[in-house]
């Protein structure tokens, strides 16, 4: 293993996955030919699909399915939690039998900004744009754009053309 990465032993690299310094990854599944930028966190039960690329300090977290030809941008942070607590009612830290993992699903095709965050329990869909440093709290439809905080609709994709309306 190379000194500068953190690759559990469960991990699922695919084909020719090209890994950076400096990242940490754990019972995850990484498909083919995707890369992984530098300083990138990817837990357990995420999964990433073919042919990505997953920028420089982006955090992936539990419950995160990347569908194939995806791209994420810099410092990209995804959540899991709705209502995240440290403790218990009764005070004591919270264990994973305390909270319940909420999905988040990124389509085929879909762009991420850099900077962006993305809420728990929503979907971006197929090849549609979240813009950069943008806060996605609500599910994206396939062939849009999307920006700001919150993120809103700014325009379409037109699907025959590939250009913008």
């Amino acid at each position: 293993m190379n000194l500068y990465q953190c690759v559990a032993e469960d991990v699922e690299l695919g084909r020719d996955v090209k890994l950076s310094k400096f990242i940490n990854l754990y019972g995850c599944r990484i498909g083919d030919e995707t890369k992984i930028g530098a300083f990138v966190e990817i837990q357990k039960g995420a999964s990433i699909g073919r042919r990505c690329k997953i920028s420089s300090h982006t955090f992936v977290c539990e419950g995160v399915e990347i569908e194939d030809n995806v791209f994420v941008g810099h410092g990209v942070v995804f959540i899991n939690d709705t209502y995240p607590r440290a403790t218990t009612s009764a005070g004591e830290l919270q264990t994973d039998a305390d909270w319940k993992v909420e999905r988040t699903r990124v389509c085929k095709g879909a762009s991420i900004g850099s900077g962006a965050t993305i809420l728990a329990n929503l979907t971006i869909g197929e090849n549609a744009i979240v813009g950069a440093g943008s806060v996605v709290t609500r599910d994206v439809p396939a062939n849009a754009i999307v920006a700001g905080n919150p993120a809103k609709l700014r325009r379409s994709i037109e699907k025959q053309s590939g250009k913008t309306q």
